[in-house]
């Protein structure tokens, strides 16, 4: 037989509820004038029509999209900044995942160094740090002279290249990445690695047998926040990778502003952010089941 509630516990569960809601009351508010809303106009401006002489005419049709999916530039546009997020988003769990756990794991004095180390980057801004991986890319830049005066190299010169995107971008998401790897491991008793190294386990084996398995929910989030990152990235593509080189972000803006094709630019927009939370949902299908409870 249930037991059931006394009248003065339930009431105060309803004050409670009632608490709950008034406080999600305002956030949601703001959040719906804010995101829902000029979601909902990006949308229907995306099935209007163009025409180059009167700009943007009412409509409801698909020939955005059909464009964006039709023509094989557009869809190789994709491909390109798909493939760019993952080797990023790769990359910078490679380089994070050492780095996380060891700051995770460092104690006394060297730990607030190595945090104001790890957040250094973040206090310089994107466009900065570009513009000084471009000084080092560019032919006769650091990077060349070093090359040519060391190893009598011929010149360098990767400026307009993938690889100069990728790197770019690479050294402004790993410290995002950092951070939330640190605050996964810092969540994982250490005492369970002592545990496995009073068994005779090698500390690489403990971190891959026991460590990693229980930061794997986190690792994806590290992982998602990095590819989404990314897939949006604007300075780094624009100004490492010149005009020869597309991501879909500067895509976006040329079509709204250079083209002022504002219907084709909100589709492109509806893409880009469909794509980036379909590959984000696959991942977390990806990850094993048990592993998703957390750790």
């Amino acid at each position: 037989m249930v037991a059931q509630e006394h009248p003065a516990q339930l009431a105060a569960r309803r004050r409670e509820a009632g608490a709950a809601i008034s406080l999600l009351g305002p956030a949601s508010l703001l959040m719906l004038l804010t995101l829902v809303v000029p979601l909902g106009f990006m949308l229907r401006d995306s099935l209007n029509h163009f025409d180059p002489s009167e700009m943007m005419i009412a409509a409801v049709t698909p020939e955005n999209y059909l464009r964006f999916f039709v023509d094989p530039f557009y869809r190789g546009v994709l491909y390109t900044t798909i493939r760019v997020s993952v080797i990023v988003t790769v990359a910078c769990l490679a380089c994070g995942l050492p780095m996380a756990w060891r700051l995770a794991r460092a104690t006394g004095r060297r730990k607030p160094l190595l945090v104001v180390l790890t957040v250094l980057p973040l206090f310089i801004g994107s466009t900065t740090r570009t513009a000084g991986w471009m000084i080092l890319f560019s032919r006769g830049g650091m990077l060349d002279i070093v090359s040519r005066g060391l190893f009598g190299t011929s010149p360098i010169n990767l400026m307009y290249t993938e690889p100069a995107v990728i790197l770019g971008i690479i050294a402004i998401n790993l410290p995002f990445t950092v951070l939330t790897l640190q605050s996964v491991f810092e969540g994982i008793d250490p005492q369970l690695e002592e545990a496995a190294s009073s068994l005779g386990a090698a500390p690489s084996r403990a971190f891959w047998r026991i460590v990693f398995p229980l930061a794997l929910p986190g690792v994806l989030i590290a992982a998602v926040l990095c590819f989404i990152l990314c897939m949006n990235a604007f300075a780094t593509p624009v100004l490492l990778g010149g005009p020869r080189f597309q991501m879909m972000a500067p895509l976006l803006y040329w079509a709204f502003s250079g083209d002022n094709n504002w219907p084709f630019a909100a589709a492109l927009a509806f893409i880009l952010m469909g794509t980036t939370l379909g590959l984000t949902g696959l991942a977390n299908v990806a990850i094993p089941r048990r592993y998703r409870g957390g750790y």
